[in-house]
């Protein structure tokens, strides 16, 4: 039986030189700008959905002081 604990340790993966990545896997720069454009789009708009949850949940109630 295999054991499922969690990793404790974020890991890092390595970026390899360009020199190291094959020709068919590289990227140019208008690709590396799109895709980053396309993150950051996708996060603004996670962001807003977010920020639209938290408005609309109902806030708790307050205690006032004796």
């Amino acid at each position: 039986m295999t054991s499922h604990e969690p990793h404790h340790t974020p890991e890092q993966l390595p970026l390899l030189a360009v020199e190291a990545t094959p020709v068919q896997f590289r990227l140019d720069q208008r690709t590396r700008e799109r895709g980053l454009a396309h993150v950051a789009a996708i996060k603004a708009l996670l962001a807003a959905k977010a920020a639209e949850r938290q408005e609309h949940q109902p806030q708790p109630a307050r205690r006032q002081a004796a």
